[in-house]
């Protein structure tokens, strides 16, 4: 609209020019070099307006002339890079289908038309990799690492490679790497998470949890206890270098973190024992029986015995922390136990009896077959409660989560699958849970006399 708006107005003063001129006649003379030139006003006007327009045309078209080449390739590069990029594109779709030689197809019509390295040298990667390639891929993602935009991808494709070699100091370094470059970034905490649990380098994994809960990649429930479990870990080790106060402080730190972590737990009272504070170890036991009994629980109390406690003396401790859960079955395993060593059968025989039920655990299978030849010395009958030890269910054990096999003994790793906290203390799959235990009164000092 304003353009028409324009136009009228020039056509306006165009009109109105031509009629002034043809309403006031005059002439016009110039004299070039001797020669003269005499015209009308309007005609000289009309002819200096076809000059400019004529002379307008020539300077376009001599800037058209001498623009022609350089257009011409600009336009060829254009197209030399949109075709490039579609042969990337269709590269990139052809990765994640997975068709090895499509994809090094249009890998190398990429290189060739784009002839930018950084852009093709990943799909020439991914490219290698589908064909089997990796030495290749390899070489690209090392020349990535030299481009600073590059660097991760490159690291990352190294990364992978390392992982998928099972290389796991390589790949932790790779991974720190990464996480130089790109500190935030979730995949990169996670996998460095994990290679520094396998590679037992527990401090850093502790610095690497707290950093992935300050950012939001792990919740803090799931952060406090992946700290609880790594604490416990490195009191351990203290523990092994001889190094009873750091043992402590690390024992207390997961206490404090998960109250009720049975390892955390088992691991104060060991460490509270190792320091000589024995009541205060023997406190600790107590109130985490009350809280919940656990033969780990009863095995850390029991080496809190003078070593040459008598075994009526140890039965007489074992009184003392069952009477904190009398009803429960761990009390009962654990006076039983007790009982067996001190030779009193029949208080050994009455806690058994009192956590058999119809379909008794093969852990109360194996006590029984001892209890029978210890009194009875009757291998018969020994030698079936044995074989129905081997059918029995197995009862609450160590379970992995993540691979279904059952430890011994608890460890902040799996030994089977190395999952991290993988373990937890249940009945396995398909074992149908024992009916609870009678509630028997726990053994005065004058039943032990007896």
């Amino acid at each position: 609209m304003i353009r028409w708006i324009f136009i009228f107005v020039l056509i306006g003063i165009f009109v109105i020019v031509a009629v002034w001129f043809a309403e006031h006649p005059g002439r016009v003379g110039i004299e070039i070099a001797g020669l003269q030139i005499q015209t009308e006003a309007g005609i000289f006007v009309v002819a200096l307006v076809l000059f400019a327009i004529v002379s307008a045309i020539l300077y376009r078209l001599w800037r058209f002339i001498r623009r022609a080449p350089g257009g011409l390739l600009d336009h060829r590069r254009s197209n030399r890079r949109q075709r490039g990029y579609q042969a990337l594109t269709q590269g990139m779709v052809a990765v994640a289908a997975g068709d090895a030689g499509e994809a090094r197809k249009f890998a190398r019509q990429a290189e060739s038309l784009l002839n930018d390295p950084p852009l093709t040298m990943l799909l020439s990667a991914q490219a290698a990799q589908l064909e089997g390639d990796e030495d290749a891929a390899r070489r690209y993602f090392e020349e990535m690492l030299e481009n600073p935009e590059m660097a991760f991808l490159g690291t990352r494709g190294l990364l992978m490679q390392a992982v998928r070699a099972e290389d796991n100091a390589e790949a932790l370094r790779l991974a720190e790497s990464a996480f130089r470059l790109r500190p935030n970034t979730p995949w990169v905490l996670r996998r460095m998470f994990d290679l520094q649990v396998g590679a037992r380098k527990w401090a850093d994994a502790n610095q690497t949890v707290q950093r992935a809960v300050r950012i939001g990649v792990v919740d803090a429930e799931t952060g406090r206890r992946q700290r609880a479990v790594i604490a416990v870990a490195l009191s351990d080790e203290a523990s092994a270098a001889g190094d009873a106060s750091a043992a402590l402080k690390q024992a207390r730190v997961a206490q404090d973190l998960v109250p009720g972590l049975v390892p955390a737990t088992v691991a104060l009272i060991r460490c509270l024992a190792a320091s000589d504070k024995m009541r205060r170890a023997v406190k600790a036991a107590e109130a985490a029986w009350s809280a919940g009994p656990h033969p780990d629980l009863a095995a850390a109390f029991d080496g809190l015995g003078d070593e040459n406690e008598a075994p009526l003396d140890r039965v007489k401790r074992f009184q003392r922390l069952c009477s904190f859960r009398p009803e429960h079955s761990e009390s009962h395993y654990a006076l039983a136990e007790a009982s067996l060593a001190a030779h009193l059968w029949g208080e050994a025989r009455r806690h058994l009896e009192a956590t058999g039920g119809d379909n008794p655990t093969a852990r109360h299978c194996r006590l029984m077959a001892e209890l029978e030849e210890k009194e009875t010395g009757n291998l018969e009958v020994t030698r079936q409660w044995l074989d129905r030890a081997v059918a029995a269910p197995q009862g609450e054990s160590w379970y992995c989560n993540e691979c279904g096999s059952i430890a011994g003994h608890w460890t902040p790793g799996c030994n089977s699958c190395g999952a991290f906290d993988g373990l937890e203390w249940q009945l396995p799959p398909g074992v149908v849970a024992l009916p609870p235990a009678a509630i028997v009164p726990a053994l005065t000092a004058s039943d032990t006399e007896k």
